[in-house]
């Protein structure tokens, strides 16, 4: 249970794309707000803010979450994963990014991270989904710019690249 130190800020202790952090928050913080503002993760983007679209799709503990409706109090000690965590020390792409990239899965690219992240929660479960796994998986995130084929090919392809990866390549 977070720790109340007054009436107006919490304490909550979350560790952010493998780095712990504890932090002092009102209430009313959204996870995207923390993310983003205090955090300064700013892939993780905000487009309806009512949890339809499906851009602010983050994981908390390994499971696509929409940011705009989560409440950062709510998650003391909790895990998140942002598409941050989705860099490479090298500069190299995640298989995940590589597959969107490869397989033209993005245009604009306001959708991406969100995407990215629930494709992510679905290759952690599902090694080679196949296009109705994807669907189901990426149903909750909009996409304005693509007829989402090219999506779907990304994710499965991005299922194959890293099935085939020497010890496999966390999602």
């Amino acid at each position: 249970m977070p720790e109340t130190t007054g009436p107006e800020k919490v304490r909550i202790r979350l560790t952010v794309n493998e780095v712990p952090h504890d932090l002092l928050v009102e209430p009313r913080t959204l996870l995207a707000d923390l993310l983003r503002g205090e955090l300064g993760l700013t892939g993780t983007h905000l487009g309806c803010e009512q949890g339809v679209c499906g851009a602010c799709t983050v994981l908390v503990d390994g499971t696509a979450t929409r940011s705009c409706l989560v409440f950062a109090a709510q998650l003391d000690g909790a895990a998140v994963r942002t598409v941050e965590s989705l860099a490479t020390t090298d500069g190299t792409l995640h298989p995940i990014q590589r597959a969107f990239h490869e397989n033209h899965g993005l245009q604009c690219g306001f959708c991406t991270p969100g995407m990215l992240m629930a494709a992510c929660e679905l290759l952690e479960h599902t090694a080679e989904p196949d296009p109705d796994d994807v669907r189901e998986a990426l149903g909750g995130n909009l996409c304005r710019c693509t007829g989402y084929q090219n999506i779907v090919r990304s994710v499965c392809a991005a299922g194959r690249i890293m099935a085939a990866e020497p010890r496999g390549t966390k999602a």
